[in-house]
């Protein structure tokens, strides 16, 4: 018997998962001296631990058995658990590095990202303000690559890291939890090999493991899953027109912590390429919302 839903119940859930991803970086900035790909390897191992304690208290009756019956789903979450880990992995050198600005672009323009991968893989047709937001997304884009000489490589591999992950999970339909469970899990001989092969890590070292480092590198494994306890029980309250507005909350959380709490630049050419983006996102959201309407009943 599924649960009343409950609005109230689901925003607040729902701002709770957006803000706190949003907020990543406090966290990821107090592990300034690891290097990132060694902050990863942790996040890999204590998500795989609590993943697994939050599974067997939270249980999600025939998971196990539904991945053995379809085998392909393992690839799936193979293929998922790689591109996560690029993700994290590039999420975290761009906060160590001062990039969380174009950080907060990859995020901004994912949705977009999603619609173009829906159209090139699902063989789903875009309306037309949805080419219109594509099209204001990609000038945008391609204003800062003229203006700064450089492709913004943050923003495009966290948008395009996170969109194929989207999409790859929404072909092998397991539970959110189970799934970066799995994920995790198969990660896991990578993460330990990485140890094994890097004595020389702060991590590595016995007298690592009683410092407040430690716990901080720990606490990465409810930090990474939390939130998205919180996204998928807001999910079960809240229409998708409600979720799909609230995803904005996480990269203008981590603009403004950027700009105004860590100092990074952002000038008058920032304002046109993120003025491009948000114009695209109007567009987008006005014509989701327009579609919403007409398609559910009075």
């Amino acid at each position: 018997m599924s649960s009343p839903v409950n609005t109230r119940r689901g925003y607040i859930l729902g701002l709770t998962a957006y803000c706190t991803w949003g907020l990543f970086p406090l966290y990821f900035k107090s592990l300034d001296g690891i290097p990132a790909l060694e902050v990863v390897v942790h996040r890999v191992l204590w998500s795989a631990l609590v993943g697994a304690l939050l599974l067997a208290i939270w249980r999600h009756p025939g998971w196990l058995r539904s991945l053995l019956e379809h085998p392909r789903r393992l690839l799936a979450l193979t293929l998922s658990g790689a591109l996560i880990a690029c993700n994290w992995l590039t999420y975290v050198w761009a906060v160590h590095n001062g990039y969380m600005v174009e950080a907060s672009l990859g995020y901004y323009i994912n949705p977009l990202v999603n619609v173009v991968l829906a159209m090139l893989f699902l063989g789903e047709r875009l309306r037309p303000l949805q080419w219109v937001a594509v099209a204001l997304a990609a000038t945008g884009v391609s204003l800062q690559i003229i203006q700064l000489g450089v492709l913004p490589w943050v923003a495009l591999v966290l948008a395009l890291s996170f969109g194929f992950y989207g999409l790859i999970r929404k072909q092998a339909p397991v539970a959110a939890l189970p799934g970066l469970a799995i994920e995790t899990w198969l990660l896991l001989p990578l993460a330990l090999g990485w140890l094994w092969l890097h004595p020389e890590a702060d991590s590595s070292q016995p007298a690592f493991w009683g410092t407040g480092h430690m716990l901080w590198l720990a606490a990465a494994g409810p930090i990474t899953l939390l939130p998205l306890l919180c996204f998928n029980e807001a999910a079960k309250h809240l229409p998708y027109s409600a979720i799909a507005f609230l995803q904005y909350i996480t990269p203008t959380v981590l603009l403004l912590l950027a700009v105004l709490w860590f100092d990074e630049p952002f000038d008058r050419s920032s304002w046109v390429f993120f003025g491009f983006i948000w114009a695209a996102l109007a567009v987008y959201s006005w014509d989701a919302l327009r579609v919403m309407r007409k398609t559910t009943p009075a």
